[in-house]
Order: structure tokens, then sequence, then C-alpha cells
């Protein structure tokens, strides 16, 4: 019986490039979609942008940019990134949209009507400086339990606490490194444990893994408690109707993106979207996530729907984060991997049986071992898969013009690789695609040995056995068109070019059952190419350009010992005389200006620096300024930032370029 199934991915966050972490999750869900349609189902994939918050409104000032320029340009990277890996979303939108204001206030709306929104005033961290209330990690200072120093606002990574900003010891903002004020301000709270039997009933109905279920018991034990979804201006998201000044926590309007999307694509297809969402509707609902916003989604979520007369989600698919060689993926580490740098040394497609071959259906994290990876691929695509194409193509062209035989010379056989389909299916069903895969390469493990034992290679060298080679060869490219059909929601492009090759497209997996027969194929070209470690271990070696500003960086006062640094740390700069020989303003930004410095020896480099509102750009040609001659480059929207001129801030905030003395020249160093 066909289905009709709606699946959506968690919406990326809109303040920095993709990374691998971002793939492995739309990558999951993609395999899982493309498995769904081979099985004759209607499948639609929707995703988003989270483009909401203080941190994209904070980059969005730190880059000169708009929040709305900010978000188009990560947006176009995003929307890149994700087709070069394959993705095949039916609409990949933003949640920066009219659709989605327009959904968010009548959810609230119906919330409120059915009680389940209460105001109260609360007391927050505020930056007098900055003018604005503090998020809770836009506050650090040292933890109230085990004292660790530069912990974030709501919880220590030392020790594991939680707590509030205003408990941690000598609290920094992060926006502007001066210690924040307690004011009160009323908020707008959602009434969670008004709906705690539905949870709990829902929660335990089949929606979750049982893993993510036993994790949600603690959080039930725990009591559920009223959710605070308005923030202070300044925000950037939108504005709450009945509450001047008050704007939509990020949290509530971004999962309210996957209805806005489907209402995207609704208006583009013809689909009618109430047969999707209303209570009752007949569809599927299915969320792919990680494990780190499982109590949003297995909990706000289910019951904001709820709440304002939508129906339920199917199932909630958590899974665990990635690691890179067993640690977090972290810039200091050189473990962060963007998508990009990825794409630049390696096949997408490579990536995606990696992640296959590890994911199962569990909160259990997936750590990228470089070295299993280059031998993963090497040993079963590689030296499994298509080597049996390679193998029976060629023969099949040498002798045979491509021509396949008109029968199977073991049928049974072939049967037996189709009826594995049921087990494949099943597991790709339950997200158990490591299962999938191990299943797949066994069944590899069986096709090689039929041609090992039959050895056509051999048997091609005496003109008498040309039938036996052609009828060998066809089995084997039989065989190798049903485990490149099972693979192809993982592999689609490479699934794809063997289609070509043997003239045989294939759409259903049923189609499987009907072997390919007395047909002439086209020349094999390689599917898949060895790989070698150097190659891999290069992903880890990543240009420190691609790595994102994903939070601000913290700042402490003058005055704490933690804003000290050693003479070893300062000895780490390279600090060098330049003269800017060339100076722009740069379209679209209001406080930068780029600057082209030259650093002797014929060495320049390309700066971008906020000092557009000091200084007019033909004014500073000539001049002589301190750079960082060895801070990692920066890729902003408008281009990199290969190094850093020096300036002192005014008493009004206005930038005063750090100059040499007179007769100093370019490439000398600062000592």
């Amino acid at each position: 019986m066909s289905r009709r199934i709606l699946v959506t991915s968690a919406l990326p966050y809109a303040n920095g490039p993709t990374h691998l972490g971002h793939m492995t999750e739309v990558i999951q869900t993609d395999i899982w979609v493309r498995s769904q349609k081979l099985r004759g189902h209607e499948c639609r994939y929707v995703c988003a942008d989270d483009t909401h918050g203080t941190p994209i409104m904070l980059k969005a000032q730190a880059e000169g940019l708009t929040p709305e320029e900010l978000i188009a340009a990560v947006g176009a990277e995003r929307r890149r990134d994700f087709a070069d890996f394959g993705i095949g979303f039916d609409n990949y939108y933003t949640t920066h949209s009219e659709e989605n204001r327009a959904y968010t206030e009548r959810i609230y709306r119906a919330l409120q009507a059915g009680g389940h929104i209460v105001r109260r005033s609360v007391r927050q961290a505020y930056d007098e400086q900055a003018g604005m209330f503090l998020p809770d990690r836009y506050v650090r200072g040292g933890c109230p339990r085990c004292s660790a120093p530069d912990q974030y606002g709501d919880s220590c990574e030392s020790c594991g606490a939680t707590y509030t900003p205003a408990d941690l010891i000598d609290p920094v903002s992060v926006v502007s490194g001066t210690a924040p004020v307690q004011r009160e301000s009323e908020h707008v709270f959602f009434r969670l444990g008004d709906f705690e039997p539905l949870l709990r009933e829902w929660t335990r109905s089949g929606a979750l893994h049982q893993s993510a279920v036993n994790k949600l018991e603690e959080w039930f034990a725990a009591g559920l408690r009223d959710w605070d979804v308005s923030r202070d201006a300044p925000y950037f998201g939108f504005e709450i109707p009945d509450a001047p000044g008050k704007y939509f926590y990020v949290w509530l309007d971004a999962p309210i993106g996957y209805i806005a999307s489907f209402a995207h694509l609704c208006a583009h297809s013809g689909l009618d979207f109430d047969e999707w969402w209303a209570p009752g509707s007949s569809t599927e609902l299915h969320h792919f996530i990680g494990k780190d916003i499982l109590y949003f989604h297995a909990l706000f979520w289910p019951a904001t729907l709820h709440g304002a007369g939508f129906r339920l989600p199917t199932a909630v698919h958590a899974h665990g984060f990635l690691t890179v060689n067993g640690q977090k993926m972290s810039k200091s580490r050189g473990t962060f991997v963007t998508a990009r740098h990825y794409l630049e040394l390696l096949p997408a497609e490579y990536f995606r049986y990696y992640l296959a071959a590890k994911l199962g259906g569990g909160l259990d994290d997936i750590d990228l071992n470089l070295e299993e990876f280059a031998t993963r691929i090497n040993a079963e695509l590689v030296g499994k898969l298509v080597n049996i194409a390679s193998r029976c193509a060629g023969l099949l062209q040498r002798g045979h013009g491509g021509r396949l035989a008109g029968a199977l010379p073991d049928p049974a056989l072939y049967a037996e690789f189709v009826a594995a389909g049921t087990r494949i299916s099943a597991a790709y069903e339950n997200c158990e695609y490591a299962a999938a895969m191990r299943e797949i390469m066994g069944f590899a493990d069986r096709a090689n040995g039929y041609l090992d034992r039959h050895k056509p290679w051999l048997a091609a060298k005496d003109t008498a056995r040309a039938g036996e080679v052609q009828a060998v060869c066809t089995q084997g490219l039989n065989l190798f068109r049903v485990l490149i059909g099972w693979l192809k929601p993982v592999l689609p492009r490479t699934a794809e070019r063997a289609e070509a090759f043997l003239g045989a497209p294939l759409a259903l997996w049923h189609e499987l059952g009907t072997p390919l027969l007395d047909r002439t194929i086209s020349a094999y070209q390689p599917l898949a190419t060895r790989i070698d470690g150097a190659q891999v271990a290069r992903l880890v070696a990543a240009p420190a350009a691609e790595v994102p500003a994903v939070e601000p960086p913290a700042a402490a006062p003058a005055e704490s010992p933690a804003a000290t640094i050693g003479i070893e740390d300062f000895q780490r700069l390279e600090l060098r005389v330049g003269r800017i020989v060339a100076a722009a303003a740069v379209p679209g930004a209001d406080r930068l200006l780029q600057l082209t410095v030259a650093l002797g020896d014929g060495e320049r480099r390309n700066v971008f620096a906020g000092i557009r509102a000091a200084y007019a750009p033909e004014s500073l040609v000539g001049r002589m300024v301190v750079v960082v001659a060895n801070l990692a480059p920066r890729r902003l929207r408008f281009g990199v930032s290969e190094a850093m001129v020096l300036a002192a801030a005014g008493p009004d905030g206005q930038p005063f370029l750090i100059a040499p003395d007179a007769g100093a020249e370019p490439g000398m160093q600062v000592r």
C-alpha cells in the first residue's frame, strides 16, 4: 500500500558555513527519503535555513552586513553545498519568510486562545554598554560549582552543572566584555505542563527510538517547566503581535519553518496543505534531528502543534554527533571540516557511503575515523562493488560487443539476491543503515565469489568457451545491478551512472525482479576509484579561512586574571610593518574598507578592516601600518581577509590606525 510521507531535517543555523555535522543529518534524511521513493511511496522532503536570533544579529553587525544580507549569503552557500552532496530536497526555504511569520502568529494566537500562554516578569542579564538583554550563552564566567573559568551562562563544560547567568562567578558579557547587570522584563511563556498527559502517551507510542524514550523519561521525572518564548529588542526575528518590543524566541518560529517550507512548496506544486497537516491526516510526518535538540522536538514541538490544532509527528528520528578521529569537531584541534573543504578533496558519495555504514537508529555518536574511511572506501566500494562491473563489462565489450546473454546461467542465485531486498528495505525504514550496508556487502562478496569460481578472464583465452564467458559476465552484471540498486539511496549519482552504462534506469526497487538479458550495454566508465590515506588526512588540515565564527568570542575585563596571557602567547604573534598600497570602500558594507597591504619582498595581503567611518579610502594609500601577519585568514561574504591591521579605539569608539615611527619599512618585524 502506497504511503504519503512528509520528511524534514533540523534547520541549520545561518551563521556559518556548512560543515560535515550538517551533512550527517541531511544525508541520513536523504537516504531515508530516497529509499521510500524507490519503494513507490509519495515522499516529500522539505527544510530551511534557521535565520533568527541574537547570534545572527551580532554576526551581521561584526561583518558590516544587515541580517538579511548575511542570511542570504549563507543560504546561497548552503544550497550549493547540499546540492553538491546530492541532497534531493523538494523545497529548501528560509524561516525569514512571510509564510513563517503568518504561521507563527497563527499558532501563537491559537495557543493564547487555549489558555496556554502566560506572562510574567523575569530577571535577566543586561549589557548596559550594548543596550541589550543577553541570552544565557552570551554571558560567561566562572562555574558556581567547580569554579572552572570562562564557562557559558547556562551550563559548565567542565563539570556539567546547570545554572543561570546570575550564578556565575565574575560574569562578563560576550558582546561588550563588561559585567552585566540584572534587570526585570516581562516575558511570554508557553505552559508546556498543560500537555504532559498527551506527551507521555505520544512519546511511548513508537514515535521515538527506545534510547530517546529513556532520555525523555528523565525530563518527565524532573517536571515540565513553562517555556519562555519571547525575547527583548534588539533582536532579529518576528515581533510578537500584542507585545511591542518583544520578539518570538527563535526556537518557537524555527520548527514552524517546517510548516512554512511545506506551505511554500504547496503554493508552487498544487499540493493540498491541509491534507498533510490537519489532525487525523492519513499522511505521515517524520522529523530527523540531532540528539542535542531532542527536548525541543519531542516535547515543545508536539505540544505546540497539538495546542494550535495541527497533527502530531509520526516519528522523530534522532541521531548522535559526528566526531572526527574520536574527537569533537573542533577548530583548535583541526577537526572542524567544512562541506566545501571536503568536496575539494574527495567525492561526496564516499562520505555518504561511510556514514551509511556507521549509522543506526539510536543516539550513538558517529565517528569519522580517517584511516577507516580510506580503508572502507577502497575495500568495499572499489574492491568489492564496482570491481564486479568493471571486470564483467570489460570482458563483454572485448569478446561480445557488449551484448548480454539471453539467459542467466544461475537464476536461483539471482532470485536469492532479489529476495534479500525485503530485509534491506526494512533496515532502511528503521534507519539501520549500517545493517543494510553489511547485508549488501555480504552479497557483494557472494557475487565476487561467483566470478572467482568461474574465472571468466581465464575462459576468455579459449575461443571455444566464448558462450560461457558471456553467460557468466551476464550473471555478474545482473548481480551488480541488484547491489547498486539497493545502494541507490546512498549513492544516487553512482547508481545513475551505472544505470546509464547498463541502459536500464531504475525508478522502483521491484524492477530488480526482472534481469537484464539479450541487450547491448555501453562502454564501462570507472564508477569509483581508490583513495590514499594522505588525501584523506588533508581533511583535518582545512584552511583556517573556512572555519566559521559560530558564536561571538568571549571577552573578559582587563582586570580579570582570565584576560592575561603569557609571553609565549605574545610571541606567537607575527607583527610586521606594512604599507597600504590600495584602499576601496566595500559595496554593501557600511563599516568595511578593502585594503591591499604590502609586507615587503613583493608580498601583499588582502585585508578587510572596519575603519570606514574614520578614514576615506584615498587618504590611506601610502600609509604605514602594523599588521598581524600570521592571523588565520577569514572568509567573508566579500572575499578572504588575509591579515589584520591594528587600530586603537578612541573614546567615541572611532578607530585610530597604529603606525610605526618614520623610517620603518614594509616587512620589518615589530617587537
